[in-house]
């Protein structure tokens, strides 16, 4: 009867060696894609809710105190604004649609209690926006913030409304 020969491992335990695995873990590592996450944009830090106090002032100087919520969607290159402002005698309630690019902000900007609306332009950098709004009515916006609290500036020309002030932290 012929004689067998033992089968002979086809990997050999001595080529397991952790060392020897090490330029091929190396190798994988390299050529896995990493994710890179892309640059913030600066409307990114107002998403969401907020809420707050502040100030209208209409026609002829009167002044009145404001309860206002604040909610922003969008994010990237887009921003949508809505906030809502409530006094003694009136509302506020201020529509947004921006779009920035290279630091310029373009967009559309409406107060529809007193019904005025016009085109918004500006700039955004770290922390804040500055806007100045024409067409049915002119006026400027500016938007202070962190990503826990913000401050908002509106003076208007040509309507009842001539200015509101309002300090907002996040909901």
């Amino acid at each position: 009867m012929p004689k067998v020969r033992p089968m002979r491992p086809l990997i050999r335990p001595s080529s397991l060696h952790p060392m020897r695995l090490v330029p091929a873990l190396a190798a994988a590592l390299l050529l896995t894609p990493v994710p890179v996450k892309a640059d913030s944009s600066p409307f990114d830090t107002l998403l969401g809710s907020w809420r707050g106090s502040g100030q209208i002032e209409l026609d002829k100087g009167r002044k009145e105190r404001l309860k206002c919520s604040a909610y922003y969607t969008g994010g990237g290159s887009q921003l949508g604004m809505a906030i809502r402002c409530q006094s003694e005698s009136s509302n506020v309630e201020i529509r947004s649609k921006l779009s920035e690019s290279g630091g310029r902000v373009t967009g559309t900007w409406e107060e529809r209690t007193f019904n005025a609306s016009g085109n918004a332009s500006g700039q955004v950098g770290a922390g804040k926006i500055s806007l100045a709004v024409s067409g049915g009515v002119t006026g400027t916006m500016s938007v202070s913030y962190t990503s826990s609290s913000q401050s908002v500036s509106i003076t208007t020309q040509n309507i009842a409304l001539k200015s509101v002030r309002i300090d907002l932290t996040r909901s």
